[in-house]
């Protein structure tokens, strides 16, 4: 099971970014979406999260329709966007109980995996804070908090490693591989494609809203001629492909 896009077409009004596209997530899978800017990763998440409807194809979650039941579909997601939504009069610790009331899991056990995700990103002792006293990296955390203590069948997220620290990266790839150990799926967008190679199972490549290559890291460097340390080349040559067209 796990997420399924068949023949996803769609955008704004007037403009149409994704032409039938089409890939899945499996149950324990974390997969990259990568691409260009413009190529329509941002696009493709909102359609998944529901923010946009398709034009035409599917979006189904284990086995839960989108179009057919729109709410259960999205209680599975847990979304982290690549820039942090926060409520400036809650503090800290009234997000993350809105956020665990809202998916009615605010109870003793949960908050006990929340308090655990403050300390591993060093937010425990700012319960009480206001968001305009956080940094941005701060921010982030917080949106990391609140995705990773769903544990929820699908996480989605938007550049994981946007104004983090190097700890803080490397916490977040250990969380993204417990999900996938738990049997989750995870999807995420990067630019750290070098980074990104250790640790997801396949790529998925989008170019002009359609899917170019979905495959290993490995097999992704081997097409382009780089080595897993050398994948974030890989832009440069989309950019060289893309100029000469």
């Amino acid at each position: 099971m796990g997420l399924k896009i068949k023949k996803i077409s769609g955008g704004y009004v007037g403009n149409t970014v994704l032409k039938d596209v089409s890939f899945e997530v499996a149950n324990g899978e974390i997969v990259a979406l990568i691409g260009l800017n413009g190529a329509g990763k941002s696009t493709t998440i909102n359609h998944i999260i529901g923010e946009l409807q398709p034009q035409q194809g599917t979006l189904v979650l284990n086995d839960v329709s989108l179009s057919q039941q729109p709410t259960a579909f999205k209680s599975q997601i847990a979304y982290i966007p690549e820039q942090p939504i926060l409520y400036d009069e809650l503090t800290l610790g009234e997000h993350l109980h809105l956020m665990l009331s809202a998916h009615m899991i605010d109870n003793t056990l949960t908050w006990s995996r929340v308090l655990e995700l403050l300390k591993i990103f060093r937010l425990e002792d700012k319960l009480q804070w206001l968001p305009t006293h956080f940094s941005k990296g701060m921010r982030q955390k917080v949106m990391l908090v609140s995705a990773f203590m769903l544990n929820a069948p699908l996480l989605i997220v938007d550049e994981p490693f946007l104004g983090l620290d190097t700890l803080a990266q490397k916490d977040v790839v250990r969380l993204i591989r417990e999900q996938s150990e738990k049997g989750n799926s995870v999807l995420m967008t990067t630019h750290l494609l070098a980074s990104a190679a250790k640790f997801v199972d396949r790529f998925v490549v989008l170019r002009d809203g359609k899917v170019s290559f979905s495959g290993t890291p490995t097999a992704l460097a081997d097409a382009h001629g780089l080595t897993l340390d050398s994948l974030d080349d890989f832009f440069d040559l989309m950019q060289e492909a893309t100029d000469e067209t």
